[in-house]
């Protein structure tokens, strides 16, 4: 199988692409300056005690409050609300962590309100984001994510990946990292550190002691609620998560993060370096790379499949429901094997689904009714082996009676909603749009006023791929006869994403040119009378007119 990372950098947003065989398996999109991202550290200033929840909601500078539990305080809570707070208190130096070992440990059943104080500061990690009318919920327990390793603040053990098989790696892992480890924090050995040598492990777990250092360099400074500690960014988070000698490539459009990220597989993979590399076409890379049309039909209500079968996929605020439809599927002879076919094939597709559309949650999927018991327990697996590459934690119970399998995904973010029906761009929903035959003319208006009035001449013109294969058709082309009549050199991309008679202008840094303000075009004062029709919609009518009547 090979695997490739498509990231695609606008000024406003990031969206990545991973992609298996060509096919899409994962999706993110987010706005560059979006915060409270898993990972990121607060000093919280706590505002409600709810003794009913047996929780309480923290400000972290979010809208909607941060929601803590007391099942989330975590075990060494006293230690590091004790560290903090003398650490808030002395400005020179950090007080020892050895000297806080000595707190006695949370139990797992108790109340909040003996543990906290009301407009107290805390420490917290934002587990889940926001997510509809929720605030984050976040968690006291601390640490420190790399690719190889996790460090965790106030505690002693070492505990290795369960899934690193060798027994001789898992205890030759567990003695290094207890040899290397400073004293007073705990380790998780990762699945990604299996074969390492200790110089890597150990400049890594530096690297993390070094970002708590600096949180509570921060803490000294600052006062709640305040960010302490950002998440790496989602481009590298993510990397570092996924990455495998799988990856054949990882295709990025912006120099900038095209850097960082090739100054990060250098540091996890020397060898590994060639396959970043940098898209510098001019076609709009989610085309490029076919991710537009598989998020244009793998989204949306129906999702089809190979003979007929598709699949019916509804979300609510509680559940997520899949229904599983052979539709007027044939060629397959009995009831039964008909069921079995198109059962296994929607459960790849489900499997892709669920990553791709990152569905957390309770997922309740509606197969077809089959009345073979080892055809029931083969789809079991089936499913189970399918979903052995979701990084997402999760479990899946054996068919019901029903038919109804049930599955349940861990939720950190909210679901990835991708529209494949839109508002009609061009009537806005009237039903009453302005005279096609007058767009070239409205083009070449908007062109004039850009280049004349905003004196801007280094610019491209994102249309659908059909005008564009008309503006760029003929030797002496349409968009020639502009760039002649303006004095200018732009660029016509064809972009999948727009309407037929939808446009966009981008500058040199790929910053939208807002040009739908029809009082800047010249077109409206174009004179009807003898108004010749453009060539595309001229059909053997060469000298077809209009009159003004």
């Amino acid at each position: 199988m090979i695997s490739e990372l498509v990231i695609d950098v606008q000024p406003t947003e990031v969206s990545i692409a991973m992609l298996e065989d060509e096919r899409l398996v994962e999706f993110q999109k987010e706005a560059r300056n979006i915060s409270f991202a898993v990972g990121d550290i607060y000093l919280g200033k706590i505002r409600k005690l709810m003794p009913g929840l047996n929780a309480a909601f923290i400000d972290v500078g979010h809208p909607k409050e941060a929601f803590l539990h007391y099942a989330d305080l975590g075990t060494n809570f006293n230690r590091l609300d004790k560290f903090v707070k003398a650490v808030a208190v002395e400005k020179k130096r950090f007080p020892p962590l050895g000297k806080f070992m000595t707190e006695p440990e949370v139990t797992k059943e108790g109340s909040l309100t003996d543990v906290l104080k009301q407009f107290d500061d805390v420490l917290v990690q934002i587990v889940k984001e926001p997510i509809s009318t929720k605030g984050p919920r976040v968690s006291c327990e601390i640490s420190y994510a790399g690719r190889y390793l996790v460090a965790m603040p106030f505690g002693d053990k070492v505990n290795v990946s369960s899934k690193i098989g060798s027994s001789e790696e898992r205890v030759r892992l567990k003695q290094l990292i207890q040899s290397i480890k400073p004293k007073n924090f705990s380790v998780i050995v990762r699945t990604s550190a299996e074969g390492k040598r200790v110089a890597e492990l150990d400049t890594e777990l530096r690297g993390l002691v070094k970002r708590w250092n600096d949180s509570m360099a921060k803490v000294q400074k600052l006062k709640g609620p305040a960010l302490i500690c950002e998440e790496t960014g989602r481009t590298v988070a993510l990397l570092r998560d996924i990455f495998s000698p799988s990856f054949e490539h990882i295709y990025i459009n912006d120099k900038e993060i095209y850097e960082e990220i090739r100054d990060y597989v250098s540091l996890i993979a020397p060898d590994r370096v060639p396959i970043v590399e940098h898209y510098r076409g001019n076609m709009p890379m989610l085309d490029h790379f076919n991710v537009t049309r598989q998020l244009r039909s793998g989204f949306g209500r129906t999702v089809t499949l190979k003979k007929g079968a598709y699949l019916i996929v509804e979300h609510t605020e509680a559940m997520h429901v899949i229904d599983v439809n052979s539709g007027n599927r044939k060629g397959t002879v009995g009831q039964e094997n008909t069921a079995v076919e198109v059962n296994q094939a929607a459960a790849l597709e489900i499997a892709r689904q669920l990553r791709m559309r990152d569905m957390g949650g309770i997922i309740a999927v509606d197969f077809i009714d089959m009345h073979e018991q080892e055809n029931r327990q083969t789809l079991l697996e089936t499913m189970r082996t399918l979903m052995d590459n979701d990084r997402a934690k999760h479990n899946i119970l054996p068919l019901n009676k029903f038919g109804v399998m049930m599955i349940t995904r861990q939720r950190v973010r909210p679901i990835l909603d991708f529209a494949n029906t839109e508002m009609c761009p061009v009537c806005f929903g009237t039903g009453q749009i302005k005279p096609s035959i007058l767009f070239e003319d409205v083009l070449e208006a908007k062109v004039g006023d850009l280049v004349k009035q905003l004196k801007v001449k280094n610019f491209k013109l994102h249309v659908h791929p059909f005008v564009a294969a008309y503006l760029n058709q003929g030797f002496f082309t349409k968009k020639r006869k502009w760039q002649i009549k303006f004095g200018t050199r732009f660029k016509v991309v064809p972009d999948q994403s727009l309407g037929v008679l939808e446009y966009k202008f981008f500058d040199k840094h790929k910053i939208e040119l807002d040009m739908k303000d029809e009082s800047l075009s010249a077109v409206a004062q174009l004179p009807v009378t003898n108004y010749q029709l453009p060539e595309y919609l001229t059909v053997n009518k060469p000298n077809t007119k209009i009159t003004d009547n």
